[in-house]
């Protein structure tokens, strides 16, 4: 018995059930377009990461940075920027200071100065901090 089937022979119906073509396209299609979207969520979700590390960040560096010029005199300082190396490759640090003239100092050996404090990561990110402190000569 030859089982070779010619053009236009149909199968006999042997009870085995499948899925078609058609079916398969769709299920891959659906499969694909939800990959997609949850691709897309995961890369948002690191970019939300990173910026919310920054700002988390950012600002206790910016106090640990003003600790450090705390225990330093006040009319010593001058503007001033760095980066913060090995600890936090990347991160970037600048001082600015302004004496601010006020009507109630008097003497002349009390100052009162402005201190603006700004953080930037890779130059994309940034972060600013002004003070004030008042000290005496």
């Amino acid at each position: 018995m030859d089982r070779s089937l010619t053009f236009g022979q149909r199968l006999p119906a042997t009870g085995l059930k499948g899925f078609t073509i058609l079916e398969v396209m769709v299920a891959l299609a659906i499969l694909s377009i939800a990959l997609t979207a949850i691709y897309r969520l995961q890369g948002q979700t690191m970019v939300v990461s990173a910026t919310a590390r920054f700002y988390d960040l950012a600002p206790m560096l910016a106090q640990a940075k003003l600790a450090e010029i705390e225990h330093q005199r006040f009319n010593e300082l001058a503007r001033s920027s760095g980066e913060f190396e090995d600890t936090y490759p990347g991160y970037k640090w600048s001082l600015q200071f302004e004496e601010v003239p006020a009507e109630w100092l008097t003497e002349k050996y009390y100052h009162l100065t402005q201190i603006d404090i700004d953080i930037s990561q890779n130059e994309e990110k940034h972060y600013h901090l002004r003070t004030y402190r008042f000290f005496v000569d």
